[in-house]
């Protein structure tokens, strides 16, 4: 195990509330076609003035993807383009117009047994695709979505929500920095048989984390959701939504099977291979809607 800080994630996703708010305006005004419109010109906006993730964006392509300067340049643009789509899309599906969305679903037998039953379940997933697009899908088994992330994350969506009036749309379980009350809230919501959410590929300050051969290079990935997902003992899924197209979206489920216990693996350990594992898979398959837009890879 290690930490290198300069790995870290703030804790606040790129664009904040005020990006969020501007798009909920415009495709309230002007619709979608307009909002992606708009959205061709910002995209070339950030490649200058968010210098950071630009620079991230272009290691990735470069020295992961192993692009050329040119197929690079394009990569970066083509990478912001994609974080605005899913930007508008979770905004809209948010706002009540998934039925404009075509949902396709890579969803195993035994991942619906256990979703349309009666026990809670730990999913994970990443900041890849658009997670927050699924919502609606989630809700036709009638269980409470709980999703836990960084406070300072959420404090900017729950504006977005509160301007939508649809905070009942969206139950968090937040995180903050002097406090374990997160740990307790998971517990009795998959006590009460729902699902509770999280991500499991971002630092996190004074996180433990270990490294990982992740596309080929060593990157750090945080221990915490693997460790909770080993100690409460539910069912652990793995999920990813990943835009295939316009308004179109494959939703992508793998359960976990664990080890046997006498294979001298931790438990949160193999669950964090087996998640890595599945994550590149489909990483590879899209990346340019990878937004981990800070020093990923060691």
């Amino acid at each position: 195990m290690k930490k290198e800080p300069q790995n870290e994630w703030s804790g606040k996703s790129r664009g904040g509330a005020s990006g969020y708010l501007i798009f909920v305006f415009i495709i309230r005004r002007a619709g979608l076609g307009a909002a992606y419109a708009l959205l061709s010109l910002v995209a070339l906006y950030f490649i200058p003035f968010a210098p950071r993730a630009t620079a991230s964006a272009w290691q990735f392509s470069r020295h992961i993807l192993k692009k050329g300067k040119f197929a690079s340049a394009l990569f970066v643009y083509r990478n912001f383009l994609n974080l605005g789509i899913s930007l508008i899309d979770k905004t809209a599906a948010s706002a009540g117009e998934d039925k404009k969305f075509t949902f396709e679903f890579d969803e195993p037998e035994n991942v619906s047994e256990i979703l349309a039953g009666n026990s809670g379940a730990v999913i994970i997933g990443a900041h890849f695709g658009n997670w927050e697009v699924g919502a609606p899908y989630f809700g036709k088994y009638g269980k409470k979505m709980r999703v836990v992330m960084m406070d300072a994350e959420y404090q900017s969506i729950k504006k977005v929500l509160q301007a939508q009036n649809r905070l009942d749309a969206f139950s968090p379980i937040p995180i903050t920095d002097d406090s374990f009350s997160h740990i307790f809230e998971i517990r009795d919501s998959l006590g009460r048989g729902e699902y509770v959410a999280m991500q499991g590929d971002r630092l996190t300050p004074n996180g433990k984390s270990s490294e990982i051969i992740f596309m080929g290079k060593p990157a750090l990935f945080p221990l915490g959701p693997f460790v909770l997902a080993a100690r409460f003992g539910y069912p652990v899924i793995f999920y990813f939504a990943v835009r295939k197209g316009l308004r179109k979206y494959r939703f992508h489920f793998s359960l976990y099977e664990p080890l046997k216990r006498d294979s001298g693996v931790k438990p949160e350990t193999d669950i964090l291979n087996a998640y890595t594992a599945y994550l590149e898979t489909v990483v590879a398959k899209s990346p340019e809607q990878w937004y981990n837009f800070y020093k990923f890879w060691l």
